[in-house]
């Protein structure tokens, strides 16, 4: 077992820490916001992520997992610390690297022996080798020549489901230089390597964009399905029966074929956006991908089109809109489709009634610029009161099997009673038994 640090205590610090000391590891995960650090220590959970508190209850009883804001402390007598530190988009599309930046310079400061270094964050290709740079101008800063490893290990976690897809993985990448390094990540990892998941073991810049080229080419194939979506409503075909077809080619696979308002969230959007500017600045455009962004741009607007064609004019109408978090099982609005679509209808002036699950919080400021339009009903019932459309924007499991006479009994008498379905968890036929008008996605 291993002394670990992990600094950032955010969707991929948090889960990575706890997973990692339920592995056997001992971990601290060290933050600079100390409110956040309080709030764990006394057994509070950030972020929303099913199944990730008993994990860390688990192994902060065990006294494996542990919170602390002393970076240095965090850092001095550890074998290994891992940067999972937010990387937000800059204003020219790539990655900002500020935290990162700051992350390897503390740990410069406070290193006092060998130390293996891990990027955990998605990080632009050629960020591994500035880490070490930061660290080595720090390191000189002291007048201290300690040895240490720079090591790559992209994550590959969906937010809902990450403490599974953690213990679960389908490999596990380790990009480094040094033998003694990916020795120690083994040693990290025993326990996955024990399974016998695949280990892959690269260099530094291979296995910075083999996580880029995993979610970009994901990207793409969202992307796809939605435009072949849009042309199956003008030719009348059924995007679903389109797309199981597909998905029975082994060489498609049936993931990430299933249309809707776009894709959303902490990975797609930036990551796209970083590898697309990564191919412009050296010369190598990506042009697949570029187009993959662009078509997710236009999804979100198509979908605010769709919704007013329906009902004639958003204008003076009150709209239901369930699912504000980009997909089911978090709490994450970051690029969500509902915030283009609940801008986009405001904007033609409807009034809207939202919920969802766990993202409500979240929404209050998200959506602050047109709060005067929005009403944040607690459940679907309740947004459904008068309106004149229900849209369904994220596919949470209790909007799969809603009491539909219920809620056309909430909308409003005076307009026909329309049915969005932006992610085709409905049938049209029991949706228009109920007295709906169904619309879907490429159906």
């Amino acid at each position: 077992m291993a002394h670990i640090a992990v600094i950032g205590t955010g969707y991929v610090g948090l889960v990575s820490g706890a997973c990692l000391a339920d592995f056997g590891n001992f971990v601290t995960c060290v933050d600079r916001d100390t409110e956040k650090i309080e709030l764990l220590q006394r057994g509070g959970i950030p972020i929303y992520e099913p199944g990730l508190e008993a994990v860390v209850k688990r192994n902060v009883r065990e006294r494996r997992l542990s919170f602390t804001a002393d970076f240095a402390g965090a850092v001095r007598g550890t074998r290994a610390v891992f940067i999972a530190v937010g990387t937000p988009p800059a204003e020219d599309g790539g990655a900002d690297l500020k935290h990162v930046e700051g992350a390897a310079r503390s740990i410069g400061r406070a290193m006092e022996s060998y130390t293996v270094v891990v990027d955990k964050s998605t990080v632009p290709i050629g960020t591994a080798r500035k880490v070490r740079r930061w660290i080595e101008e720090e390191l000189e800063n002291r007048g201290k020549d300690l040895p240490f490893d720079v090591v790559s290990n992209p994550e590959f976690l969906r937010e809902g489901t990450a403490v599974y897809d953690f213990t679960h993985p389908d490999r596990v990448v380790i990009g480094g230089e040094s033998e003694k390094a990916r020795n120690l990540m083994k040693e990290v990892y025993r326990s996955l390597y024990l399974n016998e998941t695949p280990y892959i073991e690269t260099g530094l810049e291979s296995a910075e964009m083999i996580k880029y080229a995993s979610n970009a080419f994901l990207a793409v194939k969202i992307s796809y399905i939605n435009e072949i979506a849009g042309l199956c409503e003008k030719v009348g075909a059924d995007v679903q029966a389109v797309a199981a077809a597909m998905g029975r080619d082994g060489r498609i696979g049936r993931k990430f074929l299933h249309p809707g308002p776009g894709y959303g969230g902490s990975c797609f959007p930036k990551d796209t956006l970083a590898v697309a500017k990564t191919g412009r600045d050296r010369g190598s455009p990506l042009s697949l991908v570029e187009a993959a962004i662009q078509a997710n741009d236009r999804q979100k607007k198509l979908m605010v089109d769709k919704i007013e064609a329906g009902l004639g004019t958003a204008a003076d109408k009150t709209i239901a809109l369930l699912g504000l978090a980009f997909k089911a099982n978090t709490g994450d609005m970051r690029e969500a489709p509902a915030i283009a679509i609940c801008r986009g209808l405001a904007g033609g002036g409807a009034k809207l009634r939202v919920y969802d699950p766990a993202a409500m919080a979240e929404a209050s400021w998200r959506l602050e610029d047109i709060k005067d339009s929005i009403y944040f009903a607690s459940d679907e019932y309740d947004a459904a009161r008068g309106a004149a459309a229900l849209v369904i924007v994220t596919e949470w499991n209790q909007f799969r099997n809603m009491d539909l006479g219920r809620i056309k009994g909430e909308m409003d008498p005076r307009f026909k009673p329309w049915f969005f379905d932006l992610r085709n968890i409905y049938g049209r036929e029991e949706t228009e038994k109920a007295g709906f008008y169904y619309q879907g996605v490429g159906r």
